[in-house]
């Protein structure tokens, strides 16, 4: 019997994909190693490869679609001796609970998922020939899945009663009108009960196009979506000045020439951001229900635009990293996020995040925060402003940094510490590189 191939958990935290393009067809010999598809996750394109030889027996899953949960059987691969005609869909191993809403299996496992029972709709014969399996496409079983349909209530009109894409969209089952009293929900519900779902734009007859939303930005909209509803924000301003920072900034530059290393500011910032949360550890915290979880160094996610949205490559123990060598790391990771090449363990994780839009000439935000992370410090521009030097006024460069703390974690005062150690690590920044 063929062996499945089920889509692959990319990353600790991923439950779905796009399987963005086959690299093999149907009949194509694979060994071990071979890249056989491109999948798309929340945040980068990621190469999978096969883990054993054989031949493509069958394609489950066909490229370009969207929301395939791990687990799910995405192709069938024929070892040596066995036949690659397949006649219907591979059986999930015993015990295997996910993936099986697109997979030809008669009840969805999926957790928290309840199947309606089949009332007296008509079942397709092949189903019953197949030891009650139903017969469906791809395509159907995962619209199914997608509206909380049970496929057994489906009557295929398909060839030997296949169940085809337009049975499932034309599929009206009582069980469906009483779904919220037997616990039917569909697989993307929303994941707060106070989250309406999204409603689709009105048609005022404006000239417009249309995008659908790429796996990136669903998640970049679902994640902050949940972080303002559920982390109740506070926000501290401080306004530093730069002066002094621009000015090492300049001879470290000039000293590093020959070594072909230009620091930038936001270089700078993200040691002193790491300093300054070593430095206060009650807001190197992340909360987690009933517990607080305090870190011992502070990995900094740094927010980096791309054409598809916003990733957020980790500097990993910048406070013990040099200024210069902070700098190479992030030449090198906001080069690779925009190429789609971040490894999982190169933007997942952090203790703390900086997000810097004065390059945009924003003077002041205040920046959502990343959970679980307990807090994100959002920089604004540098620009020369009235201040109050040594009891007189004059004119400095000044800029603004705003930090959001989840207030369930860290305390005002706290945070008001760390905006403090920060601002003077930047005004006095020779602790910088001490």
């Amino acid at each position: 019997m063929p062996t499945p191939i089920k889509m692959p958990a990319l990353s600790p935290t991923m439950e779905e994909g796009t399987l963005a393009r086959w690299l093999v067809k149907e009949g194509d010999q694979v060994s071990a190693g071979d890249i056989m598809a491109e999948i798309e996750t929340d945040k980068a394109t990621m190469e999978f490869e096969a883990v054993d030889e054989g031949t493509i027996a069958r394609i489950e899953v066909a490229e370009g679609t969207e929301g395939v949960k791990v687990g799910t059987v995405i192709a069938l691969l024929a070892g040596e001796g066995e036949d690659t005609e397949v006649s219907a869909p591979a059986q999930a191993p015993a015990g295997d609970t996910k993936g099986t809403a697109l997979t030809g299996v008669e009840k969805p496992t999926e957790a928290g998922e309840n199947p309606a029972p089949a009332r007296s709709a008509p079942q397709p014969a092949a189903a019953k020939s197949t030891g009650d399996r139903v017969i469906a496409s791809p395509l159907a079983k995962r619209i199914a899945a997608d509206k909380g349909i049970d496929l057994t209530s489906v009557k295929g009109s398909g060839p030997n009663g296949r169940i085809v894409k337009a049975d499932v969209e034309d599929h009206r089952a009582p069980a469906q009108a009483g779904a919220s009293s037997v616990g039917v929900q569909p697989i993307e519900a929303p994941a707060s009960a106070g989250a309406p779902p999204a409603k689709a734009a009105v048609d005022f007859g404006i000239p417009h196009t249309s995008e659908k939303l790429s796996s990136m930005r669903k998640t970049i909209a679902r994640r902050l979506t949940e972080s303002k509803q559920q982390v109740p924000h506070i926000y501290l301003t401080v306004d530093i000045r730069l002066d002094a920072l621009l000015k090492l900034r300049g001879e470290l530059n000039k000293a590093l020439e020959p070594r072909n290393v230009k620091l930038s500011v936001n270089d700078m910032l993200i040691k002193a951001l790491a300093l300054a949360l070593i430095e206060v550890p009650e807001c190197n915290v992340s909360f987690a229900g009933d517990q607080l979880i305090k870190y011992s160094r502070a990995d900094i996610s740094v927010a980096v635009s791309i054409p598809n949205g916003l990733i957020t490559p980790i500097v990993a123990d910048a406070s013990a990293k040099s200024i210069s060598a902070i700098s190479k790391e992030m030449a090198d990771l906001a080069a690779r996020a925009k190429d789609g090449k971040l490894q999982p363990h190169e933007y997942q994780g952090g203790t703390a995040s900086l997000s810097n839009m004065g390059m945009y000439g924003i003077k002041q935000f205040e920046a959502v925060i990343n959970p679980p992370q307990g807090m994100i410090m959002a920089i604004g521009a540098g620009e020369k402003r009235p201040y109050v030097v040594d009891d007189a006024l004059a004119i400095a460069t000044v800029m603004s940094a705003t930090g959001s703390f989840d207030h369930r974690a860290i305390d005002g005062a706290d945070g008001a510490e760390l905006m403090k150690a920060f601002k003077e690590l930047v005004e006095a920044p020779l602790a910088l590189v001490a």
